[in-house]
């Protein structure tokens, strides 16, 4: 059956198997149209939840010298454990994301004792949903990209504050279940990130971190080539992890003495 046709769907030419049409019928009285408050969630998969936070682990092991670390140097990598709570809105009633738990890897450079830039980043897998029935499963490749201010360190411990963007690309799209063989795309976006996060001192060049970020993002969600919806995510990003700072001359060498920022 046709999308928008007699009998409800998201919109006119867009193709829907039996399965789809089964789980609209089984929750609603009435067509799912474009706007019914029938819910369409995208999870994100927690099966790839253990296997990407040891991969972040191995890439954060890799990227730490021999040499000891120092609080004074100027690189530091952090693995996290990090919680996305979605504060959506959509031009499709009932078209959310599911709240995740993902494995996150953050390197900061620090330009000098106080003014650094962070990269966070993370590969993560999700899931469509419409009424608990999955009908789409994409990647994401979500990087952050801050400009930080640290607070000068108060007994070993060190506030921060950023400002910056992240920039959320969806790929590898397949509809399944009732949207199987479908052309399923969520486009691209780029967004604002505010974030604060405190590092404590464990000693050797090793912290305890904890961070939040929020940014606000918007994604068009297409099947078919035809859009759906607008969909407003703006995420909060809760983190706490493990980082390690260093030198980078202890990696790559350097004909001079690193000025300490401490």
């Amino acid at each position: 059956m046709a999308l928008g046709e007699s009998g409800g769907g998201l919109m006119h030419g867009v193709e829907v198997g039996p399965a789809f049409e089964e789980t609209c019928e089984g929750h609603s009285d009435r067509p799912f149209i474009l706007g019914d408050t029938n819910m369409l969630k995208i999870g994100m998969g927690g099966r790839t939840y253990l296997a990407g936070l040891a991969v972040a682990g191995a890439m954060a092991t890799a990227a730490v010298p021999a040499q000891a670390g120092t609080y004074a140097g100027d690189m530091l990598v952090r693995v996290q454990g990090t919680y996305v709570n979605f504060n959506d809105e959509s031009t499709l009633a009932g078209l959310e994301l599911e709240d995740e738990f993902i494995p996150t890897l953050t390197l900061t450079y620090f330009l000098n004792k106080n003014l650094a830039v962070e990269l966070f980043c993370c590969f993560a897998n999700l899931d469509a949903e419409l009424n608990g029935a999955k009908v789409a499963e994409f990647w994401v490749f979500p990087p952050a990209l801050t400009l930080q201010y640290h607070f000068d360190s108060m007994n070993g411990i060190k506030p921060y504050v950023g400002a910056g963007i992240q920039y959320i690309a969806p790929f590898s799209e397949d509809g399944v279940g009732g949207l199987a063989g479908q052309n399923v795309q969520v486009d691209d976006a780029l967004g604002l990130t505010l974030q604060a996060g405190v590092d404590v001192e464990i000693g050797q060049g090793w912290y305890l971190n904890a961070d939040v970020k929020k940014t606000w993002i918007e994604h068009t969600v297409s099947v078919n080539g035809t859009d759906i919806a607008d969909l407003d995510i703006d995420p909060w990003i809760f983190s706490v992890g493990l980082g390690y700072r260093f030198n980078l001359s202890d990696i790559f060498g350097s004909r001079h003495a690193e000025a300490p920022m401490k």
